[in-house]
């Protein structure tokens, strides 16, 4: 089994920057693909960022601003969020899915096999 625990997340204000990270443990595996999902109070889960060797994909809402990057050596993906707004608010996810660090990366969240707890990021304006 693998768990995923993300940290990072904390109330900031409109402009500012958190780094998200999120760490596997357990049956890690290489060939993951990574992807980082958030949901805001009453609102369906949506997509961030994915990520797998043939490509980074980011929601048209962050592209610019976020920046997804991965430490093999520690197990650990990072989420570099800048110029935060308020509609960032929200719980963000960690998710991965085993044996699709080929693949592209998918934007459903059905498509992937692990989840994190989540973490709060909230914006003030």
């Amino acid at each position: 089994q693998v768990q995923l625990v993300e940290s990072g997340g904390r109330l900031v204000q409109a402009g500012g920057s958190l780094r998200l990270s999120c760490t596997a443990s357990g049956r890690t595996s290489s060939t993951y693909a990574w992807a980082w999902f958030r949901q805001a109070p009453g609102k369906e889960r949506e997509f961030v960022v994915g990520m797998t060797m043939s490509r980074t994909e980011y929601a048209d809402s962050v592209k610019a601003r976020f920046t997804f990057s991965r430490d093999n050596v520690r197990n650990t993906v990072y989420l570099q969020m800048n110029s935060l707004k308020p509609e960032d608010t929200a719980v963000y996810y960690c998710a991965a899915r085993d044996g699709s660090w080929y693949s592209t990366p998918r934007r459903t969240k059905e498509w992937y096999d692990y989840w994190g707890q989540g973490t709060q990021v909230s914006v003030s304006s």
